[in-house]
């Protein structure tokens, strides 16, 4: 695993994007593993440093009923062996700030929910860890303004730190993404920029209480914010997505993966290229 996160973050010496990718939520050990151990065959092929993605707990549920997970520890030794076993840095949400200390046990980047993101206490909690924090711009925010969340993780004494657009509220039950949003935020933020490809499609709250989306755009989205400079893609992913237990309507289906990163990995090429123009 690499010794420098936010170097790694940099895309490394050939400034490739970043990925952080994996299921919604930790359903189990074997598909965690599962997916991990093909992520990463594929981006170490493809040169693109990967970052494993699972929620161990899901707090914002638009139902009472809906899967919240497999219980904490569980889910966290899973994240941990995750890490150590396939030697690749892991990242999972905190929902409240006594949670920021016990994630980072187990991972090297701590992502703070969009609703979450202006909660002054979580955000100085997950600064404290001195882990890397990745913080999604809420659905209610411009992107200029996510400076002040990105600031008071710097102001508690930590400069490691990203920042994910995830769509915008647009009416009652859709998001778009403005691909304006790139550039004003990296100006505004000073940070590393990643397009989460999936939850921006997503069509939040239907009227059954389960969100749908609209995964055949994934591509789109993706290839569209890298083209507008995102240095990093937040991508969820699992073996069949239909059966997934959270946001199975927003996955992209694991075995989609390697040709979208393929693409991306051209885009973003031609995208250095043209800043050398």
């Amino acid at each position: 695993m690499t010794d420098n996160i936010k170097d790694y973050i940099n895309g490394g010496a050939d400034g490739n994007f970043f990925l952080l990718a994996g299921p919604c939520v930790i359903e189990g050990e074997e598909m965690a593993l599962d997916i991990a151990s093909r992520m990463k065959v594929i981006t170490e092929r493809l040169g693109i440093p990967y970052i494993f993605k699972g929620s161990y707990r899901k707090a914002n549920r638009s139902r009472i009923d809906s899967f919240t997970g497999i219980g904490d520890e569980k889910a966290l030794k899973i994240l941990g062996k995750v890490r150590s076993e396939f030697d690749i840095p892991v990242v999972t949400d905190i929902h409240l700030p006594e949670e920021a200390a016990m994630a980072a046990e187990y991972v090297d980047v701590l992502q703070i929910p969009a609703f979450l993101c202006r909660q002054t206490d979580l955000l100085v909690a997950a600064a404290a860890t001195g882990k890397f924090v990745n913080i999604k711009k809420g659905q209610f925010l411009s992107p200029k303004s996510m400076a002040y969340a990105v600031n008071k993780v710097r102001e508690s004494g930590n400069d490691n730190v990203a920042v994910t657009e995830r769509g915008t509220t647009f009416g009652y039950q859709d998001l778009i993404v403005d691909m304006r949003g790139f550039p004003e935020m990296k100006e505004a933020c000073g940070c590393p920029v990643i397009i989460d490809a999936t939850h921006s499609l997503q069509q939040p709250n239907q009227t059954s209480g389960v969100t749908g989306g609209l995964p055949e755009l994934i591509a789109t989205i993706a290839c569209s914010s890298i083209a507008a400079g995102a240095d990093g893609v937040f991508m969820e992913t699992h073996q069949n997505p239909s059966e997934a237990k959270s946001d199975g309507a927003n996955m992209l289906p694991l075995d989609k993966m390697e040709s979208l990163l393929r693409r991306l990995v051209i885009m973003r090429q031609a995208y250095l290229e043209g800043l050398k123009i």
